[in-house]
């Protein structure tokens, strides 16, 4: 699935905000320190400040970050200007004194404007979302930042906290990647799942990543694959086996599972807890396989690692065979029954 298709299911600012979030490129964590800032002011009404304020929270969020795990890939190297290398430097006093130091402000106000500004709308393929979320004006000492009546609806509406915990999923599974000694992992090996807690873990330290609905739910437009309806926060919300577990159980009895693992990733999909609960053991209906398959594509639109682990899933689809689609995975599992 292409940044078109994606967009075309539900041709909105939603769609293009997770477009840009959830499935550009990513070397460095700019982008999501970017868009919390947004998210952060757009909820607090802000239509327009000076760059030099904007660069406060901004370069806040990346000093927080970075406390705990690496903000750009390992194989970069930072000179001793690059925003990064700053930061390194100045985290501490930031974190101590609870706001960024001028120096970090500074630099956060220097590199913004040529970094991730010009680069936030872009996706691979040199094509952009289709709407925008903030503009640049003016220069040198005086640029204001002023967001766009995109943001400014999206982070005051229903949306707005869902948004900002998918912000935050994806943040932290890019940070998993850049980690020394597990990025290779994870795009060699992809993610497991820890049912019991809902998160994503990664196999080599089998450490929670981040929430599995968090993770996935901006993949289904933040929909429920049953229903279909929107899936907010104050929703009760529970992952269903789309193709129910239970089946791995039911023809062990008779000979053993010959399909894939119905436990993985491909296979969970938020929904509303009275959804899941209604569907029970119940075998998913076609327009919830045609959900599936389309959030499947997405997510392997997307970069390492969910991509991955999505990959080698449609590899295994049944014992010595590859699927090439996930439409073809679900009629092969669907065959398999």
């Amino acid at each position: 699935m292409n940044a078109h298709a994606f967009y075309a299911q539900d041709a909105s600012a939603r769609a293009s905000w997770r477009l840009a979030v959830l499935m550009g490129a990513n070397s460095r964590t700019y982008k999501f320190a970017l868009a919390q800032t947004l998210l952060e002011l757009a909820g607090e009404g802000q239509r327009s400040l000076r760059l030099a304020e904007f660069a406060v929270p901004y370069s806040l969020h990346i000093a927080r970050r970075m406390a705990t795990s690496p903000q750009a890939s390992q194989t970069i190297r930072l000179s001793e200007s690059d925003f990064l290398a700053v930061a390194a430097q100045e985290s501490a006093a930031t974190l101590t004194a609870g706001r960024p130091t001028e120096r970090l402000v500074a630099a956060a106000a220097r590199s913004i404007p040529t970094m991730v500004m010009q680069k936030f709308h872009n996706l691979r393929g040199d094509t952009t979302v289709p709407h925008t979320f903030y503009h640049v004006t003016g220069s040198g000492q005086e640029r204001v930042v002023r967001l766009a009546p995109e943001i400014l609806s999206l982070a005051r509406s229903e949306h707005g906290a869902a948004l900002a915990g998918e912000l935050d999923a994806r943040w932290s599974i890019v940070e998993t990647s850049f980690a020394a000694g597990v990025g290779r992992s994870l795009i060699e090996e992809g993610v497991s799942v820890d049912w019991n807690a809902l998160k994503i873990v990664d196999k080599q330290r089998r450490r929670s990543v981040t929430g599995l609905i968090e993770a996935v739910i901006g993949f289904q437009h933040g929909r429920c694959l049953i229903c279909n309806d929107l899936l907010t926060r104050a929703d009760p919300a529970a992952v269903d086996h789309v193709f129910p577990f239970s089946l791995m159980h039911r023809y062990a009895s008779v000979d053993a599972w010959q399909g894939p693992d119905l436990d993985a990733l491909w296979n969970l999909a938020p929904t509303h807890a009275t959804c899941n609960l209604a569907k029970s053991d119940r075998l998913p209906t076609p327009a919830e396989l045609a959900r599936l398959v389309a959030r499947n594509e997405a997510i392997m639109a997307s970069p390492h690692p969910l991509r991955r682990t999505l990959y080698l899933s449609l590899n295994g689809v049944l014992p010595g065979r590859r699927a090439p689609s996930w439409a073809a995975f679900v009629q092969s599992v669907r065959t398999a029954l």
